[in-house]
């Protein structure tokens, strides 16, 4: 289990030194900064995004999941000011980092299931039953 954890933790520094690289607006000073930064991020994302995931569920319901983003980069923004070596100049840059984010961890298990699995399963096929007719 503490091997899982302290691999989930070098996968979330890795991403967040690539949306450091790709995101103009987002810095940060050193490699400890950065792996700081990604426990801090992975602290929060455990114990308050959840929270204020049930706050404002009405919200992220009639916007059909999109307010989530916006929870992520205040996770981002609010690691910010929390970790001095880690600066995000604004929300604008914290949200272009959540989508960024988002669209490495797809990849990312995409690439597990093909050179682990050989092969994306997207959907699940249902056979049909001999003697039933759909």
């Amino acid at each position: 289990m503490l091997f899982g954890i302290l691999i989930l933790w070098l996968l979330s520094t890795i991403g967040l030194l690539i949306i450091t690289a790709i995101v103009p607006g987002i810095r940060v000073r050193s490699t400890a900064d950065l792996f700081l930064a990604s426990l801090i991020l992975g602290v929060m994302n455990a114990f308050i995004r959840p929270l204020l995931w049930f706050l404002t569920w009405p919200l992220t319901v009639l916007s059909f999941g999109l307010f989530a983003l916006f929870i992520n980069a205040f996770m981002i923004q609010l690691t910010s000011l929390i970790v001095p070596g880690f600066e995000v100049d604004n929300f604008g840059s914290a949200l272009l980092a959540t989508i960024i984010m988002i669209l490495l961890v797809i990849s990312g298990f995409i690439f597990i299931q093909w050179f682990l699995f050989d092969g994306v399963l997207w959907f699940q096929m249902n056979h049909m039953q001999p003697g039933i007719s759909m």
